[in-house]
């Protein structure tokens, strides 16, 4: 018994060891990749360095993570969608242009991503605006969340609006908007007379007051 409980301890110390040794590789490549690019998710980082930042990183830093397969055909010149933090939910979009798109205020412009995909049926894309752009520079999505049927088998594009009181310039390999991808339930109506009570009722439009 006692050399049962021995052999069980220095296994859970083996194991604690690799994670501890796994923990400090990941964090020394992290700081060898900061001192040539520090800002790695920015407009002047290579596509290499974009490569390893934002699909390898994130995979290694939560190996728990549920993961899909879903088919994409990539005609852009830039990385696949991918989660730029380990925990995000959305995948960032990026613009796929010949050359630079100059948004006037209140101008609309259809921007390309080069990217086609097949959802698996009971899935949607949503396409949501960055909080940054939208922030800072009043750039979001008009339909938001834009749609994307599991039928549908065209290319991406991102259906953007400048809500700022200046000129805003998209360029190419810009993160425009983000995906996300969700399950969703397919409906069959029931036709009926009368609808079960609640408290609220028809109540909306601020029927639950203004604070």
């Amino acid at each position: 018994m006692a050399y049962a409980e021995s052999e069980v301890i220095v296994k859970q110390v083996q194991k604690y060891a690799f994670f501890t040794v796994y923990a400090f590789f990941c964090y020394k490549m992290c700081s060898f990749a900061f001192m040539f690019c520090p800002d790695p998710f920015g407009k002047h980082a290579t596509p290499a360095f974009q490569a390893v930042t934002e699909n390898i990183l994130p995979r290694q830093l939560s190996p728990h993570r549920k993961q899909m397969k879903i088919s994409i055909i990539n005609k852009s010149h830039h990385p696949l969608p991918s989660y730029a933090t380990a925990l995000s939910a959305g995948m960032d979009l990026r613009a796929n242009i010949s050359s630079p798109i100059t948004l006037r205020p209140l101008e609309r412009n259809l921007v390309p991503t080069g990217l086609y995909i097949a959802l698996p049926a009971g899935y949607e894309g949503q396409v949501r605006p960055r909080s940054g752009l939208a922030t800072k520079h009043g750039i979001t999505v008009v339909n938001a969340p834009g749609t994307i049927d599991a039928d549908y088998r065209g290319e991406l594009r991102v259906s953007l609006i400048n809500l700022s009181n200046e000129d805003f310039v998209i360029e190419d390999g810009e993160r425009i908007a983000q995906l996300i991808v969700a399950r969703h339930e397919t409906v069959e109506w029931e036709e009926t007379e009368l609808l079960d009570e609640t408290a609220r009722g028809a109540g909306g439009w601020g029927s639950t007051g203004s604070k």
